[in-house]
């Protein structure tokens, strides 16, 4: 099975990222399933989440029993911290290699990509699906071999910051984030919502 890895601190997670998943799934050539890897620990943010690990992955898996061939998966907090990318690849190949995974970034993210830990590896081991991110602009003649740009996914201008902060200001996030993780943030108390 090919399986995109969707990984993120997913603080919380949100309509765009259900939207971007949902999309890679059903449109994406080569997809069968897309995980959503909820990280522990983002080396590059360290000590920038705010829910707590088992609340982000309850609202991961809100958000994957609303999309078929999504799933939540909490294989990253098993494994040492900081959480690098290439180790959890590597690890997801390991422990189930009947399956291909390849990450599933951001243009934002493709930006700064040589910044990560390993970059190379996980170009050249896994690949990469790039969607597109506002502002940050692609130059798709210059990617290598294994970095598909997907061109035609949605680009949604939504962030857990935005929507962190609106929450923070008690505003509604009707619509930013799906009804059943809105339900959980605020039956929990999170982001500063009481």
């Amino acid at each position: 099975m090919n399986i995109a890895v969707y990984s993120g601190s997913f603080d919380p997670i949100h309509t765009g990222h259900a939207m971007l998943a949902s999309y890679c799934t059903q449109y994406c050539d080569g997809v069968d399933q897309v995980w959503l890897m909820v990280s522990p620990q983002n080396p590059l943010k360290p000590g920038t989440t705010t829910a707590g690990e088992r609340q982000r992955l309850d609202m991961a898996r809100m958000v994957a029993e609303g999309c078929n061939g999504v799933y939540a998966s909490d294989f990253e907090t098993g494994l040492p911290r900081p959480s690098y990318t290439y180790h959890t690849l590597c690890a997801l190949r390991r422990q189930m290699p009947q399956h291909h995974f390849r990450l599933m970034i951001g243009s934002d993210n493709w930006l700064m990509f040589q910044k990560w830990k390993d970059w190379e590896n996980i170009l050249s081991e896994f690949g990469l699906l790039i969607y597109p991110r506002p502002g940050y602009p692609v130059d798709t003649d210059s990617l290598p071999d294994n970095a598909t740009y997907l061109a035609d996914a949605p680009q949604i201008e939504l962030s857990s910051t935005f929507i962190r902060e609106g929450l923070r200001q008690r505003l509604s996030m009707n619509y930013f984030l799906p009804s059943s993780v809105y339900k959980y943030i605020l039956d929990n108390n999170l982001y500063g919502t009481h």
